[in-house]
């Protein structure tokens, strides 16, 4: 999951984070994580879900019932409750947010680290494990690969480890390539007509 997290996000992903922990350690913080997630990717699929969570227009006792219809019995009691509170909070627009701001503690404490890797090209099992030992050696963290095609790419491979972005595409090192020539190459042309000048002028 990668999205924008913001003060207020990490406050409420803080405080179900700590109870998470309280109600069932490490087990119960994975299943909430996991079910952020999937109500995270509902809201984006679901057009009208989304805007069922964002609208400020619509009255906060009804959409908790509506809530509970949802999601009780579909989710944990604490999930269910941390929803409710949301709603009742006037935060529930903010959802996605607090879930991504939720999943990096998640991810902190497990000592991994998300990787979105963009290719021109699906890759195979093979080289998703390469991929994952090489950022292992780099972090020295147990990365979780999120493989995107990017069909504008020309070839190559590129990484985005939180806000920073490792580029290896071809696009990247031709022009890497075009400022070399621009810039060495043309040292080594001036130089080598300042030596003819010099040879021209001792004869």
């Amino acid at each position: 999951m990668s999205t924008h997290t913001d003060a207020l996000a990490n406050v409420y992903a803080r405080s179900l984070f700590e109870l998470a922990t309280d109600d069932g350690g490490n087990e119960r913080v994975l299943e909430i994580s996991e079910e952020l997630e999937q109500i995270c990717e509902l809201t984006r699929q679901e057009r009208e879900l989304g805007l069922f969570f964002s609208s400020p227009v619509i009255d906060t006792k009804k959409r908790g019932e509506a809530l509970s219809a949802i999601f009780a019995n579909k989710v944990t009691g604490l999930t269910h409750r941390f929803l409710l509170v949301l709603n009742l909070k006037g935060r529930l627009n903010h959802f996605e947010s607090i879930a991504s701001a939720f999943d990096a503690l998640v991810q902190e404490a497990f000592g991994r680290v998300e990787v979105d890797v963009f290719t021109p090209t699906p890759v195979d099992a093979e080289s998703i494990n390469i991929i994952k030992t090489r950022v292992t050696e780099m972090l020295s963290k147990e990365p979780v690969l999120h493989p995107y095609i990017d069909s504008s790419m020309l070839g190559g491979i590129k990484l985005r480890i939180g806000d920073q972005l490792i580029d290896g595409s071809v696009q990247t090192r031709l022009r890497r390539l075009s400022e070399s020539i621009k810039t060495q190459g043309g040292t080594a042309i001036r130089e080598r007509f300042e030596s003819y000048v010099e040879e021209d002028n001792k004869q």
